[in-house]
């Protein structure tokens, strides 16, 4: 099977700091995994590298550091229905950041056949779209949310409205980056068991966070990265450890 990413040798610079220093790491189809690390230390930056929002540097034998899917050039557009993302950033541009105005919880899930943050092109949504979209939202148990405003949920609800759009495109992957950030105890809970199903549905899980109690039994590979390096990967029992852990946050 193809992973779903491989690193080989894989640097990114952003003004003038390495944000990610020589990273080798694949993570195959079907491998639910967890990246680690304090804030700053580079995990969000392997979401951009996925998602192609940030370029590698280039070997200098011309060779790709970066394959997603074992390709190393995507059409973005195409790319985006392969894989499936939520985070607290996604939210905020949905609920506050959009200038195209409200959009309810049918617009956002509709949104993501077409790669926007709830615009439409009503000539390009046909009826399959519309039927996907309404078992999507039904899947995550807010069909009843459809013509609401995502500004009028709870954040909880309007996270799994978010999920449903990440899934409507049937992704090979689900990139969580924070996904449970500003939710209370109850709707992280919702939340990750909504994960969970996904997961044993056989989407492949990669979670980027800083909070190991979001750890679902299904993720049973850990990354931990810091300072821009991967500083230990392996199974959740040999990663999960004081030693390891303590040593990637600084702090016993």
């Amino acid at each position: 099977m193809t992973p779903v990413l491989e690193l080989r040798d894989a640097s990114v610079v952003k003004n003038d700091r390495r944000i990610l220093d020589s990273l080798t790491l694949t993570i195959a189809e079907g491998e639910h995994t967890a990246i680690i690390g304090p804030n700053g230390a580079g995990e969000s930056a392997l979401v951009s590298l996925l998602t192609h929002d940030d370029r590698p540097l280039l070997h200098e034998d011309g060779s790709p550091s970066v394959l997603v899917f074992g390709e190393r050039r995507w059409n973005v557009f195409d790319l985006r229905a392969q894989l499936g993302i939520i985070s607290a950033d996604l939210h905020h541009r949905f609920v506050l950041g959009n200038n195209e105005g409200r959009v309810t919880g049918e617009a956002a899930v509709l949104s993501g056949f077409l790669a926007t943050q709830g615009i439409l092109r009503y000539g390009a949504l046909t009826s399959e779209m519309r039927s996907r979209a309404t078992e999507a939202l039904t899947r995550m148990g807010v069909a009843h949310l459809a013509k609401r405003h995502l500004d009028e949920m709870s954040t909880g609800e309007a996270r799994r409205v978010l999920l449903a759009r990440a899934l409507v495109t049937a992704p090979r992957a689900l990139i969580l980056d924070e996904p449970t950030t500003g939710l209370d105890m109850v709707a992280r809970h919702d939340f990750t068991e909504r994960v969970r199903q996904v997961a044993r549905a056989g989407t492949t899980i990669i979670l980027i966070t800083h909070h190991i109690e979001e750890i679902v039994p299904e993720i049973q590979r850990i990354v931990l990265v810091s300072h821009g390096r991967i500083a230990a990967a392996g199974s959740k029992r040999e990663m999960l450890t004081s030693d390891h852990v303590s040593a990637v946050f600084n702090a016993p």
